[in-house]
Order: structure tokens, then C-alpha cells, then sequence
């Protein structure tokens, strides 16, 4: 399924399949950012499991699955309409996003598969579309910075970036707090493998965190718009999702 019916030209190259890929990319991210409304009204979860489409020419649909079996090309997540008033719109956005960055590379690995790219070729591709940030840091804003950029950042702000000591003894924050340092390293080690309730991104050492105290999962701070600063005065935290629970009991 291709655009309203139009057929577009198969891409057998890397530079082909990547091509093809920017104007996939870049189609969904129309829906997702500046197309957000009319992409929001489309998913209505009263209808049956709903996709999102992205096409080379960097258009965008929202339709039901194909019917064939096994489809021409790898299918986006399923059912995403389902999830859009179960969740903060932000955070649905979110997760839509980041099945669209999977679907995008099943797709361009597809196309190498089926047109037999080596080992050199594959490893080309993926480098260049490496190069682009995902549609989750576009969405998000967390686009992340070259590793140069990155690494310059760290060393000046080391010794600036240090957060003053918690007042509250019950929240949970991340190991860049003063608390965590000094309460050693089993907690932080459980953060390393953590991922955030809402966003589904994994943990970071350059970001804020904090640990619902009722369900005990982990929450990027801006994702459940919590600051450093906040978080200092907060007892017992307890995540938007035990929130909503505890009110409608």
C-alpha cells in the first residue's frame, strides 16, 4: 500500500533505499508535529486498528492494515488509535514515534534483504540513516548531540551540574543527585536498566529521573513535568497513571 494508490519506484541501491527512507521519515513526522491536529482527529478509537503510514514522497496516511498476507512491505504498529485517550497526548506521541522509527528501518532493511545488500551495504545504510535523528528525539526535542558535542558538554559542566541534596527522604531520584552518590551504587544499578513509564525511552545518566513510590517505575522528570527542583519538596511521588487509580477509587 503506497500513497493513495500511487506506485512508487522500488529502490534497489543504498542510496535508493536511503532515500526512500527521508521521505518516509519525513512524512511522519509531518503527522506527528506539524500535522498533529488533523493526525490526532484521524485516530479515533472508536474505529477498527488504525496505522500510520509513512511514503516516500513524505506524505503521511492513517488507514487499516492491509489485507494482504503477507503484506508487499513490513506494517506499522497496530491499533495506535486505541491508545490516543488512554494517555496524556504528549506521551502518546510519543510511543506512536518511536513503532514509527522501527517500522522505518523494518522497512529499509527489507528492501536490503530483498535485494541482497551485503554486509558492507547494510553497514552503510544503517551509518546513514544513523546520521538523522529518530522521530522520537524529533518529536520529543531530545535530539542528541554529536558525541564530540556531547563529551565537550560533560567535561565543562561536571563540576557544575551537581544538585543540592534532596529534602525529601521518600522520592527516588536519579544518580546525579547528591543522595544517590553518597547511598552508593546499588540503586543506581537498578536504574541502568530501567525505561521510563511513559515515553518507553531507556534510562541516561545525563538526565533527571524519579521513581513512582506506589508502582516503583521510573519516569524521565520532563515527561511526567517534575523538575529537580520540585522533586526536592515531594514526599511520597506517585506517577500521573497512580494518580488517576487512587481517584477513581
Amino acid at each position: 500500500m503506497e500513497g493513495n494508490g500511487t506506485p512508487h519506484p522500488i529502490p534497489r541501491t543504498v542510496e535508493e533505499v536511503f532515500s526512500d527512507f527521508k521521505g518516509r521519515r519525513a512524512g511522519l513526522i509531518k503527522a506527528l508535529t506539524t500535522d498533529v491536529e488533523k493526525f490526532y482527529q484521524q485516530c479515533d478509537p472508536e474505529k477498527e486498528n488504525l496505522c500510520l503510514y509513512g511514503f516516500p514522497n513524505e506524505t503521511w496516511e492513517v488507514n487499516l492494515p492491509v489485507e494482504e498476507v503477507p503484506p508487499e512491505l513490513p506494517e506499522p504498529a497496530l491499533g495506535i488509535n486505541f491508545a490516543r485517550d488512554g494517555m496524556q497526548e504528549k506521551d502518546w506521541l510519543s510511543l506512536v514515534a518511536v513503532h514509527s522509527d522501527s517500522w522505518l528501518l523494518a522497512v529499509a532493511f527489507y528492501f536490503g534483504a530483498r535485494f541482497g545488500f551485503g554486509k558492507n551495504e547494510r553497514k552503510r545504510l544503517f551509518q546513514m540513516i544513523n546520521d538523522l535523528p529518530t522521530i522520537f528525539e524529533v518529536v520529543t526535542g531530545n535530539v542528541k548531540q554529536s558525541k564530540e558535542q556531547s563529551a565537550n558538554q560533560n567535561s565543562k559542566s561536571k563540576s557544575s551540574t551537581k544538585m543540592s541534596e534532596p529534602q525529601s527522604k521518600g522520592v527516588k531520584m536519579s544518580p546525579t543527585t547528591k543522595q544517590e552518590e553518597d547511598s552508593g551504587e546499588e540503586e543506581e544499578e537498578d536504574e541502568q536498566g530501567a525505561t521510563c513509564g511513559a515515553c518507553g525511552d531507556s534510562y541516561a545518566h545525563d538526565e533527571f529521573w524519579i521513581c513512582c513510590d506506589i508502582c516503583e517505575r521510573w519516569f524521565h522528570g520532563k515527561c511526567v513535568k517534575i523538575t529537580p527542583a520540585k522533586a526536592e519538596h515531594i514526599k511520597q511521588y506517585k506517577c500521573p497513571s497512580c494518580s488517576s487509580k487512587r481517584a477513581r477509587v
